[in-house]
């Protein structure tokens, strides 16, 4: 079992890196929003890795922190999914917004993943939903601004304050879903001074 692979980022191509560790290049499978926030080419990364094993191929998917390595297990675990399925919503979803999905009950968000249905993704809900907490998705969400675990880059960001958790409600209150609420508030700059009306007249400007 590869518990991790640490070394210079060599290659990146849509949805596959390669990282170089002990004179060998590791290629991995990773999910959009990683390659989203990557470092430039020869940074060191850490990468944590799932290793599956078939007859014919050994197929290594990889993520930037222990807790997006720990989703992508429990998706492979629900029935119709595995690991293309769940390889598939980790890039149209960031795992924190998955996981806020999957707490407000949200199959549509979910749904929009290539290859999931509305059945598929209502099973992940049932499925997971008591697997996940909203303890797993704040610091989820900050973990998301400052950038995934094992190397640097992004901003930093603190949990999310109570003024801006009425403001997720305020707009689910309005129709939007939880996950767009979660990502407009998430866009505001400088929301841990405002009150929650300030944060939901600048986040409003994110969801036209």
């Amino acid at each position: 079992m590869i518990s991790y692979v640490r070394g210079p980022l060599a290659e990146v191509d849509e949805d596959v890196i390669v990282v170089e560790a002990g004179s060998v290049g590791y290629n991995i499978h990773v999910p959009l929003s990683l390659l989203e926030t990557l470092p430039p080419l020869g940074s060191e990364v850490r990468i944590y890795t799932y290793l599956k094993v078939q007859e014919d191929a050994m197929t290594l998917y990889g993520f930037g922190s222990r807790q997006d390595l720990q989703i992508f297990r429990q998706l492979i675990g629900v029935n119709g999914v595995g690991p293309k399925g769940a390889l598939a919503l980790l890039s149209a979803l960031s795992p924190a917004d998955l996981r806020l999905a999957i707490i407000s009950g949200d199959a549509k968000a979910i749904s929009k993943a290539p290859g999931i249905g509305l059945k598929t993704a209502q099973r992940v809900i049932l499925d997971l939903k008591e697997k996940v907490s909203m303890e797993d998705v704040l610091p989820s969400l900050a973990e998301d601004a400052a950038g995934p675990a094992g190397f640097a880059g992004g901003r930093t960001a603190s949990g999310m304050t109570g003024a801006a958790k009425e403001a997720v409600d305020a707009l689910v209150a309005l129709g939007y879903s939880p996950v767009e609420a979660t990502k407009a508030v998430r866009r505001v700059e400088g929301a841990e001074d405002m009150t929650p009306e300030q944060i939901l007249k600048a986040s409003l400007r994110y969801m036209l």
